[in-house]
């Protein structure tokens, strides 16, 4: 089951936050079709948000078509967003932790690796060089 965070410094809204969470899970295959998602309550308990705010975020990936209410029964998954890209997530994924680690090993925090993968992803290949 998905585990939510919320980063207040991020300026994106709560709801927003949750919708991203849930689309990112499923793209990396971790929330499938059937799946449950926690319900308001849990959200509330454990990220300490208001309950219309889990509801506004539910509401909007209903409206997606990502997800259904069973009254009652909870919010499920009802299709995903992997695909056959899937499968080259794992080497990918090692390739990165190899790059994060040498990125931390030449001194970058959190903040400066965060703005060069950034800076780096939306800037085109041959504007870099």
């Amino acid at each position: 089951m998905i585990e939510f965070h919320l980063d207040a410094r991020s300026g994106v809204a709560p709801y927003m936050q949750l919708i991203q969470q849930v689309r990112q899970a499923m793209r990396l295959g971790r929330l499938n079709e059937g799946d449950r998602l926690p319900t308001v309550k849990e959200v509330v308990a454990t990220v300490a948000i208001n309950p219309n705010t889990v509801l506004k975020a539910y509401r909007e990936l209903e409206y997606e078509g990502l997800v259904a209410v069973r009254a009652g029964i909870g919010t499920y998954v009802t299709r995903t967003l992997s695909d056959a890209s899937l499968a080259a997530h794992g080497p990918l994924r090692e390739e990165l932790e190899q790059w994060l680690a040498k990125a931390r090993r030449a001194g970058l925090d959190e903040e400066s690796i965060e703005a060069l993968f950034l800076s780096t992803f939306r800037t085109p290949a041959k504007e870099r060089t």
